[in-house]
Order: C-alpha cells, then structure tokens, then sequence
C-alpha cells in the first residue's frame, strides 16, 4: 500500500527526491535538519507541495463531459458563486485564496454543479497568478459546453502581498474574464449584482 502522510496524497516516486531538496533548503536556511521538531519536516512538505499541485494531474474538461445533460432547455444564467479556493503563487511559492465566481448561460449543455467547482479546483492546484486562473476557467467551460457566454470573477488575498514585500494585510486583488453574450454590459451588471446578493 503506498504511504499516505496528513494530505491524504500517496507517495510517488518524486515524494523522496522533493524531500531530499527540501531538506537542503532547511539546512541553507542555517537549521538542524536533524533536530527532532524537524526529522519528517522535509516528507511533510513534499506531500504538502504534491497535494497542493494536483491539479497538474487532472484533466478539468473530462470533468466537465462526466457530467453533461442536453434534456434540459434552459437558457438563463447559472451561477455558482463563493467557490473557496486556495492556490500557489508561481512567482514566490506562497498561499493566495479567495472565492471565486462563475456564471454561464446554456446552448446546449448543462454541466453539474459541483463540477463548476471542481474545475476552480483542478486549476487552483497549480502553481498560479490570478490573472491566468481566472482566463484559464473561463476558457475550458467555453470550450468545453460551449455556452452563449461565460463569466468569471476571482477575489484574492495573497500572501507574497501580505507577508513580505509590501505587506498590506488587507488588500484584495479581483480579476475577471468573459465571453460571448457577457460581453454586453447589462449582462455583465446583472451578474456583479446576483453575485453580491447573500
């Protein structure tokens, strides 16, 4: 049976070669590394990087056509909003989390809804800037159900702002992206405005 560590992420064959490096990195840092408080530190880490890279591994669009229906005729907007997330910044290799909103409205396909929210996620566990993570969502469930539009909005806290750098603790960042029919600004307002509805 393989090892499982906190994640629930099974070891791979690149489980040993992450740690191996992180291991290094502690010690570049001026740690023990054979201090007790940090004898599995490097294991953790590299099931921690492989849980919160995933997404390398999954295909977003079979996730999508898993869950298909064409019975059902209808044509208004579907949102699914306040999807929870949490990415890796590429630029430092830290946290950004935040919601994400999406809406699309049907031609010919419906999709199930939790597969809205699992496609943030398979996009979300890669290493990130939220500018692509928002394109990168809008572009497969376009391309995937092929709707009469589709609109996606992300609000973020990131860490490499929060942490270091300049360090405003209270900043969000928000991106958005649209196609087809969301391109008219009357479509576009009436999304923003059910979004902000609780």
């Amino acid at each position: 049976m393989n090892e499982l560590f906190e994640t629930g992420v099974p070891k791979t064959a690149a489980t040993d070669e992450i740690a191996k490096h992180y291991k290094e990195i502690i010690r570049l840092l001026g740690e023990n590394v054979t201090r007790e408080g940090l004898l599995k530190t490097p294991k953790r880490v590299a099931f921690a990087m492989q849980f919160m890279t995933q997404g390398y591994s999954m295909n977003p669009e079979e996730v999508l056509r898993s869950a298909l229906f064409e019975e059902e005729k209808y044509q208004q907007m579907v949102i699914v909003k306040d999807i929870d997330f949490f990415s890796m910044c590429e630029h430092h290799m830290l946290p950004f989390f935040g919601k994400a909103h999406v809406a699309y409205i049907p031609n010919k396909h419906l999709t199930g809804l939790s597969k809205i929210a699992r496609v943030v996620d398979i996009f979300a566990h890669r290493l990130q800037i939220q500018e692509r993570l928002t394109t990168e969502i809008k572009d497969c469930i376009q391309k995937t159900l092929n709707p009469m539009g589709v609109m996606v909005v992300i609000e973020a806290q990131h860490m490499c702002m929060q942490m270091r750098g300049v360090q405003k603790q209270h900043s969000v960042t928000t991106t958005s992206d649209f196609t087809g029919v969301f391109q008219s600004a009357i479509t576009r307002e009436e999304f923003m405005n059910l979004i902000k509805q609780k």
